[in-house]
């Protein structure tokens, strides 16, 4: 795929939606670093329904701390892996606290190495929470990906070097939303909607079901 087809699928995602944010809730870099932690396996309606009853009563590392574990599961039980997740919730209040005075770091080393967070998780708080140029493949984006042939890549490192690299800059802060959410509602897994695709007559899908 050339720059200027790349140029017209990002020009094109940006007109249809032109300020995309993750559909995780959340109020705060922390809440967001919560959300992302739980998100893993399961889905952003299932976290988001669980957050709503947990971040009113524990907004901050300290809050969560004083529920404590047993708290936290209470809250956490709906989702998958809630038990994991929710001793890496509290590992990583621990840490914000004694570490970095409650704050979430603004880096992606000191990020993973909180408990529970791999670089996808931190590349979503880097992005959405802080701004900076991350790009958190998950299923979605790297099918989307390899499909379109916009980053083709074998693992997700490999796509997400080549998206940070392909992508025209001026759309990289806001890329993996716009990838999330067309491998998430359009470029589907099964059965693909090409036929109302915005970028159909771009994309280089051999098996694209166009009328």
């Amino acid at each position: 795929m050339n720059k200027l087809i790349r140029q017209e699928i990002f020009e094109r995602f940006r007109a249809a939606n032109p300020h995309p944010t993750t559909e995780l809730n959340f109020n705060s870099p922390f809440e967001l670093l919560i959300a992302v932690l739980l998100s893993a396996q399961a889905t952003d309606v299932g976290v988001n329904k669980a957050t709503a009853k947990l971040f009113p009563v524990a907004a901050t590392p300290q809050a969560m701390l004083d529920l404590g574990l047993e708290g936290v599961m209470e809250y956490t039980k709906t989702i998958g892996l809630y038990k994991t997740k929710s001793k890496h919730i509290m590992e990583t209040c621990r840490i914000l606290l004694d570490k970095y005075n409650g704050e979430v770091p603004q880096t992606r080393e000191e990020l993973e190495a909180l408990p529970g967070v791999g670089r996808k998780t931190a590349n979503v708080v880097l992005n959405t929470a802080f701004g900076q140029m991350a790009m958190a493949v998950d299923t979605h984006i790297f099918r989307v990906a390899n499909r379109t042939r916009i980053a083709p890549g074998k693992n997700v490192r490999e796509v997400e070097d080549k998206l940070m690299k392909f992508v025209p800059k001026e759309f990289l802060l806001d890329a993996h939303h716009w990838l999330i959410l067309h491998g998430r509602y359009t470029c589907k897994a099964q059965k693909p909607l090409c036929e109302r695709c915005i970028i159909n007559d771009l994309c280089e899908y051999p098996a694209k079901a166009v009328p």
